[in-house]
């Protein structure tokens, strides 16, 4: 197996926290120097916060482990392609390279609407690897959204059958 899958396996395990609490499973992790520095998991609705995004929870606490801002030879590994808020995040912390699982129709900005990583006009750009694990990646996703839909829709039956 090599690192990129073993990494990406841990974001994945990262992901089913979120997906455990009701959460929309995407999960990261950084890695230095073959350790990781940091972690986490989508926390949005829990904490009702909008920058409660799994990679912007692990680039705060990669900059922790490491004391500093500047995560240069760091790979961020991330279930779902980063939107906006979360490549400019990578960009300004000097991350070295996304790895990322399943690509983001809606609000991917490491390739699919945009690359805003590999914007020249900025200071610093960054490789990114896409499609790693990514039928899990987006498997998982897929899944959850489908299983939402279902018990929105039976509550809402349940809700009819009440009245």
């Amino acid at each position: 197996m090599n690192k990129d899958t073993l990494y990406m396996e841990l974001a994945i395990k990262e992901a089913l926290k979120a997906k455990a609490i009701g959460e929309v499973p995407i999960g990261a992790v950084i890695v230095h120097n073959d350790e990781i520095v940091g972690s986490g998991y989508n926390l949005r609705e829990s904490e009702q916060r909008s920058i409660a995004h799994a990679e912007m929870i692990a680039i705060d606490q990669a900059c922790a482990s490491m004391g500093t801002w500047r995560l240069e030879d760091s790979t961020l590994y991330v279930t779902l392609e980063p939107c906006p808020m979360c490549a400019g995040a990578i960009v300004l912390s000097r991350v070295k390279r996304v790895v990322y699982g399943a690509a983001d129709p809606k609000g991917g900005c490491a390739g699919t609407l945009m690359n805003l990583l590999d914007e020249k006009r900025f200071n610093h750009q960054v490789e990114v690897t896409k499609g790693v694990l990514e039928d899990e990646c987006g498997n998982m996703l897929s899944d959850f959204f489908r299983d939402l839909r279902k018990k929105k829709k039976a509550e809402k039956t349940a809700s009819k059958n009440l009245q």
